[in-house]
């Protein structure tokens, strides 16, 4: 089975999700709060992106994984960071509207980070990237579902939060199917590597997460502001970073999403314990 015929409905599907509950005001939250709102683009554009080619060089990942490993780091932030963020008594119109520019932004700056990561650590291993099919995939498969979303939603928000309700139960189960299947078809490359990309995807998400509190301390954000920053900048679109691994479009190799799978079981782990303590405080 070719896990990209899974993985491309997957992300159209929390695309649209996402689209869903969003307004044109989401994206105008800097106009009112730039603080928060600069402190969590600039942990999850800028800083998330350094803190990946630093660590996947210093534990000496083979080329094909730092490639990957950069790119679930490249990528917006998932969707459930709202739930989490909720869950957390975090600030959830913050969250909302940090995912929806990242979706949007990322657009941009995912083809220019990996066409350098890519010069850098490719020609290693034969890799190469065609920028302008990624443009165009990333166009299709995430600005256009959102951007139907948001319309569904200006047209009909009784229609729009309906089928959020659906899809919302169908999008997690939707994800870890797709984990799983990509698991079967991976696991010796995955059972392989899994010491050392564990390792080194715990400490990027452990260190993002505390670029997240050091940023916030800095722009002097508030309690709720800063823990919806730290999760938005630990938490990725793994089902993006598989797309984009997995197209035959662009890199069509599974083994550069390997880094994503595992980025996404250990980002639920981390966080799921991050919110269980600060739910308490």
């Amino acid at each position: 089975m070719n896990t990209i015929w899974i993985v491309l409905p997957i992300l159209t599907l929390l695309m649209f999700e996402l689209g869903l509950n969003l307004e044109l005001e989401d994206f105008k939250l800097f106009k009112y709060r730039p603080k928060p709102v600069v402190a969590g683009l600039i942990g999850q554009i800028i800083v998330l992106p350094a803190l990946a080619w630093l660590i996947g060089r210093m534990f000496h990942l083979d080329p094909i994984f730092l490639i990957g490993f950069v790119l679930i780091a490249c990528c917006p932030g998932g969707s459930s960071s709202n739930v989490f963020s909720m869950i957390a008594k975090g600030d959830v119109a913050l969250s909302v509207s940090l995912t929806a520019c990242s979706s949007i932004i990322t657009l941009f700056t995912v083809p220019l980070i990996m066409e350098w990561v890519t010069t850098s650590a490719g020609s290693q291993v034969d890799v190469h990237l065609p920028v302008g099919k990624l443009v165009m995939q990333n166009l299709v498969l995430m600005f256009l579902p959102i951007a139907v979303g948001i319309a569904v939603r200006k047209k009909s928000y009784w229609v729009a939060n309906k089928i959020h309700k659906v899809l919302s139960k169908i999008a997690f189960p939707a994800l870890i199917f797709l984990a799983t299947i990509f698991f079967i078809q991976n696991r010796e490359a995955i059972i392989d590597k899994f010491g050392q990309l564990g390792l080194s995807i715990t400490v990027l998400i452990l260190l993002a997460m505390a670029s997240g509190v050091a940023l916030s301390w800095a722009l002097r954000v508030n309690t709720r502001e800063r823990r919806t920053i730290v999760i938005e900048i630990g938490m990725q679109n793994a089902a993006q970073a598989i797309a984009i691994a997995s197209s035959p479009l662009v890199f069509n190799n599974d083994l550069i999403a390997i880094p994503a799978i595992i980025y996404a079981l250990m980002m639920n782990i981390i966080l799921i314990i991050y919110v269980a303590v600060v739910k308490n405080q």
